[in-house]
């Protein structure tokens, strides 16, 4: 029941929103869909800490620790979204950017958004992950293109291009392993569900299953951004909406990943060797170090923190390839603080740039005298994004720093470089918005500061002290993936 409520209320929510999402009272409508999504997954993670793992609707869908906590932190980030979208979307409606017809896209979109994600979580079937993650790439593509400049339509076009031909990848890699599940399972075995791949995952033929998740981690790595697969996230960023920014970097990322994290248990119980996890980690750190280079040479401050997603996912993926139990839980607390921290990012930036006129960060100046409770939203996010103690950042990289000092020494200066190049590019920048003489003007509508910091007193709070509760829950899933 409560995993029918979470998949259905965002789904009948898009399309009563596309018959009213022009309405007044569409962005109301928005938030309690989102509220009503964020009870029910409260509901269905209580029921799977008291009662363990649960098969749905013709084993078609499984939740356990490890993606129902994906789904609770997906539901908090899309409510928190859209309580920061109501401004937002009405100051871009106020000065001209965005129609009423564009407002209903964007209201009844961002629902199926959500839906499409959830569902990507909570299949217990390959293929509906791989439909449920296609999908997402095509509601996120109107989203990116919401605002029809000639820059927007050419990032929701590489998008679209880049994340298509990533997405059919992973399709072959997906054709592979039932290829190699059917001769086990036979042609009414379920050789797409998880959950039986996992009972046969050591009498799964190795060489299928490494090949199948090359081309995995290169289909779902291109949704994850992972370098060299990134392109087109930096611009998607940059020209669409704010809310779908924070929904972009601090949710589909995630899942993207997810879907990969799944197809490494399987390869790594039928090779039995670290195959699947040293892919991870050249992925890894090839991503965590490129953007790193990157981020000074930026001039547009929603592109800026795009690149600053696309190096945290690589110190995720990198955790993950490491695995044991401390890189897992790591990965998984760093999955959680980034979400949080990066979405309350883009809500103070998404508000800053409308009291600046600008997303050029030369423009954006004395936030702190003109707003300060955006200044500070935006500094402190900044310190807790970049590994500041006492924030959450700090305590899951040092824990991914330590274990790579421990089992992977020679990657550790690369990690330590990148991450120091990023901090200074990144502080500078930042800095020099939120100090000085203001630029910024002041907003028609009261801004929705409340989400910026309930996320970042959550992540302070996950640096500072991990309730037990939450802290098994961790130590469950990393169990699961190994």
């Amino acid at each position: 029941m409560e995993l029918a409520l979470v998949l259905a209320v965002p789904f009948v929510a898009s399309l009563l929103l596309a018959i009213v999402g022009h309405h007044h009272i569409a962005d109301r409508l928005n938030i309690v869909s989102s509220l009503l999504t964020l009870l029910a997954a409260a509901l269905l993670t209580i029921r799977v800490i008291g009662e363990g793992p649960m098969v749905l609707f013709q084993e078609q869908f499984f939740v356990d620790p490890l993606n129902v906590f994906l789904i609770a932190l997906t539901a908090l980030v899309g409510f928190t979204t859209s309580v920061f979208s109501r401004p937002y979307m009405r100051v871009e409606h106020h000065h001209g950017r965005l129609s009423v017809p564009r407002l209903r896209l964007y209201h009844s979109m961002f629902q199926m958004f959500m839906c499409t994600m959830l569902v990507a979580l909570a299949t217990n079937n390959l293929g509906i992950l791989w439909v449920a993650m296609e999908a997402a790439t095509l509601t996120t593509v109107l989203l990116v293109a919401l605002y029809r400049t000639p820059a927007s339509l050419e990032a929701a076009w590489k998008y679209f291009i880049l994340c298509g031909v990533g997405i059919a990848q992973a399709l072959f890699g997906t054709i592979l392993i039932y290829f190699a599940a059917e001769r086990v399972l036979g042609p009414l075995g379920g050789a797409l569900l998880w959950t039986h791949l996992d009972v046969v995952k050591m009498s799964l033929e190795p060489t299928v299953l490494s090949l199948a998740f090359v081309f995995l981690i290169v289909g779902y790595g291109t949704k994850t951004g992972l370098v060299p697969l990134h392109n087109w996230l930096p611009d998607a960023h940059a020209e669409g909406p704010t809310p779908v920014s924070a929904v972009l970097s601090g949710l589909l990322l995630n899942v993207a990943l997810y879907a990969v994290v799944r197809c490494k248990v399987l390869v790594d119980g039928a090779l039995e060797s670290h195959f699947a996890g040293n892919l991870m980690m050249g992925f890894g750190l090839l991503t965590v170090t490129v953007p790193a280079f990157y981020l000074s040479r930026q001039k547009d401050i929603k592109r800026l923190f795009g690149f600053s997603s696309i190096e945290h996912m690589g110190l995720i993926t990198f955790a993950f390839g490491m695995g044991g139990p401390v890189a897992s839980f790591a990965g998984l607390l760093h999955m959680t603080v980034h979400s949080l921290t990066k979405s309350a990012i883009f809500f103070a930036v998404g508000h800053a740039s409308q009291m600046a006129g600008t997303q050029i960060i030369a423009d954006i100046k004395g936030l702190l005298k003109r707003s300060p409770t955006i200044g500070w939203g935006l500094m402190l996010g900044s310190l807790a994004i970049l590994g500041m103690p006492p924030f959450g950042v700090f305590t899951s990289e040092f824990m991914i720093l330590t274990t790579a000092i421990k089992h992977y020494p020679w990657a550790t200066p690369v990690l330590l470089t990148s991450l120091g190049v990023a901090f200074a590019a990144m502080f500078g920048k930042v800095q020099a918005m939120a100090f000085g003489d203001p630029t910024v003007q002041p907003l028609p509508h009261n801004p929705a500061l409340l989400p910026v910091f309930v996320h970042l007193g959550l992540v302070l709070m996950l640096g500072l002290w991990i309730p037990p509760y939450l802290a098994e829950w961790y130590r469950q899933a990393a169990r699961l993936i190994g």
